[in-house]
C-alpha cells in the first residue's frame, strides 16, 4: 500500500487556488492508482505552533541524553516527521506570501528539519537522512514571477534547498501565476494547469 500526503498551506479554505489545484492533482493520482492512501495535513485550517525554546533545546540534545521533558517537547515534531517519512508521494499546495512560503509552512518545515533526526552534520556539510520521494509543489501567486516583472520567487529555491537538506531531491514546482490579474489571466493559468494535469502519469518513468 502506498501513501499520498497532501500538505495544504493556504488559510483561504475553499477560496484557495492552491488548495483546489492540490486536490485536483491528488484526485488525478487516486484515479490512476486507487490503492493509494490519501493523508491530508491542512496547515491553513489547523496551523501548528512555531518552534519554541523547549523545542529548540530538545532538538539539540542527543536522543540518549533527553529526559521526559525533552521527549515531550518533540512529540509533534516526531508525528510530522513520521507522517512525511511514511509518504511515498507528496503534493504540497501553497500560496506565495511576500515572495516566499507562508509562515504556517515554515513552521511545519522547522519541525521537520532536525539535526540527527532528518539530517546529520558532517565535515562535508549536511547529509539528509530521509529517503527520496517525489514532491510536487503547486505554488499559487497573484502576479507573475521573474526578475523582468519585478516579483522574485524566493519560495522555489528555498523549498528545493530545505528538502534536499533532509534527503529529498525529487522536487518540482509548478507555478500558478497571475491569479489576481483578472478572469482572463486566471483562465489561462487554469487551462495550463489542467493541460499539465491531463499529461500526468503515475509511473516511475516521469517521476511518479
Amino acid at each position: 500500500m502506498t501513501t499520498l500526503l497532501h500538505i495544504i498551506a493556504s488559510a483561504r479554505g475553499e477560496l484557495s487556488h492552491s488548495r483546489r489545484a492540490g486536490q485536483a492533482m491528488a484526485q488525478a493520482l487516486l484515479t490512476q492508482r486507487p490503492s493509494l492512501t490519501l493523508i491530508e495535513r491542512n496547515l491553513g485550517r489547523f496551523p501548528i505552533p512555531h518552534p519554541d525554546a523547549r523545542f529548540v533545546e530538545a532538538s539539540l540534545i542527543p536522543e540518549d541524553q533527553r529526559g521526559d521533558a525533552q521527549h515531550a517537547a518533540l512529540v509533534l515534531s516526531e508525528t510530522l516527521i513520521d507522517e512525511l517519512d511514511a509518504a511515498d508521494f507528496v503534493v504540497l499546495s501553497t500560496p506565495m506570501h511576500n515572495f516566499t512560503v507562508p509562515s504556517v509552512l515554515k513552521a511545519w518545515l522547522d519541525h521537520i528539519v532536525r539535526p540527527r533526526r532528518t539530517f546529520r552534520i558532517t565535515a562535508a556539510g549536511k547529509i539528509g537522512l530521509l529517503r527520496d520521494r517525489p514532491v510536487r509543489v503547486l505554488l499559487a501567486c497573484g502576479g507573475a514571477l521573474g526578475d523582468a516583472v519585478g516579483q522574485i520567487d524566493f519560495a522555489t529555491p528555498y523549498l528545493r534547498y530545505v528538502f534536499a537538506t533532509i534527503g529529498i531531491t525529487d522536487l518540482q514546482v509548478l507555478p500558478l501565476e497571475n491569479l489576481n490579474r483578472g478572469a482572463g489571466a486566471q483562465a489561462v493559468t487554469q487551462a495550463s494547469f489542467h493541460a499539465w494535469l491531463d499529461g500526468l502519469s503515475f509511473c516511475a518513468g516521469n517521476g511518479w
